[in-house]
């Protein structure tokens, strides 16, 4: 009878051995289909981000675009403004230079109305 014991224990302990690497083996396949599932999810996240972040740089383009031709009319309006000044100061600057320095130059002292005028009494 020991015989016998002794071969069903060894055909029990093989059998936990084989069932051991079918748990493992298990394990082993559901690790990497996690892996595999968490990879697939990461490259879809990536297509999505590039696919918006383009979607925004044609929103972005399309938008912006209509800023740009009030920024060059303002452009040329303070170009055409400062041109304007240059020709004006070009023009009359030698006059009012002289006229400053005239009046600078040539005074002309005048006693003030109040320090003329009798006192109140």
């Amino acid at each position: 009878m020991s015989a016998q014991n002794s071969k069903g224990i060894q055909t029990l302990l093989d059998a936990e051995r084989e069932a051991q690497k079918i748990v493992q083996k298990a394990r082993e396949y559901r690790s990497k289909r996690v892996k595999d599932a968490k990879n697939e999810a990461q490259k879809e996240i990536e297509e999505y981000r590039k696919q918006k972040d383009d979607e925004f740089k044609e929103f972005e383009k399309k938008h912006t675009s209509g800023n740009k031709n009030p920024e060059e009319d303002a452009s040329k309006d303070a170009d055409e403004q400062l041109k304007t000044i240059k020709e004006a100061g070009n023009k009359t600057g030698d006059k009012v230079i002289e006229d400053l320095l005239r009046v600078v130059t040539e005074v002309k002292p005048e006693v003030p109305d109040r320090v003329n005028a009798p006192p109140k009494a």
